[in-house]
């Protein structure tokens, strides 16, 4: 079995803000079937959603064995579905929306219930809320003004991703081994250090392109 951050370093997921800006793109033009019903990738990005509160559970239950097993679980689903859309061209809009979307919660429920924990610094789980709902302000209201911003996903925020996810799967590692999780607290600054610098990045390109719509 692939670990969490393997198949996700293999398939890094575009942010889920991103997505949203494409939404008046067309399913062509994305590269999509909008008709297909649901496949096999849909449904593992479908399993993967629904192993986040079995694996919030397992975390404040301390059962940490059992909370890396559906992580673990999840990242192989997350391995396994993008790659049988795209063998199989199987990609729908459907499944464009709910991939990123399974990953963003996953990370937003790591981040929040391992810092009730205490096992992440709380600061850490607002920093990478708030980026994500304030990204995500940006690009609804990007939306309702019809405004045209360049949508892919940059290596910023792949890496961020991979990083993020990194450091969950290290810290309840370390938890089941009834181990400090300061003993990654480099990889917690650069975690930190690229959350910053990948929304302020995204921030920033949004702001050029919608300056130069208006000029």
């Amino acid at each position: 079995m692939q670990s969490a951050s393997s198949t996700l370093v293999d398939n890094p997921p575009a942010p889920f803000y991103d997505y949203a800006l494409s939404l008046s793109v067309s399913p062509r033009e994305q590269g999509c079937h909008a008709d297909e019903p649901m496949n096999l990738p849909n449904s593992l990005t479908i399993l993967r959603i629904l192993l986040v509160p079995l694996f919030v559970g397992f975390l404040l239950y301390e059962r940490y064995d059992y909370s890396l097993g559906v992580l673990l679980l999840a990242g192989l689903t997350d391995g396994l579905d993008g790659t049988i859309a795209r063998v199989a061209n199987q990609r729908t809009r459907l499944g464009a929306f709910l991939d990123p979307l399974a990953d963003k919660l996953l990370l937003t429920s790591g981040f929040v219930t391992l810092s009730i924990l205490h096992l992440v610094p709380l600061w850490t789980a607002i920093l990478v809320v708030s980026r994500d709902l304030i990204l995500m302000t940006g690009t609804l209201l990007v939306q309702l003004t019809e405004s045209r911003v360049d949508i892919s996903p940059t290596l910023l925020g792949k890496g961020t991703t991979v990083f993020q996810l990194s450091y969950i799967l290290l810290v309840v590692i370390l938890a089941s081994r009834h181990m400090d999780p300061r003993l990654i607290q480099p990889l917690l600054y650069l975690t930190v250090a690229l959350t910053l610098v990948s929304g302020f990045h995204y921030l920033y390109r949004g702001f050029v392109h919608l300056s130069a719509g208006e000029a």
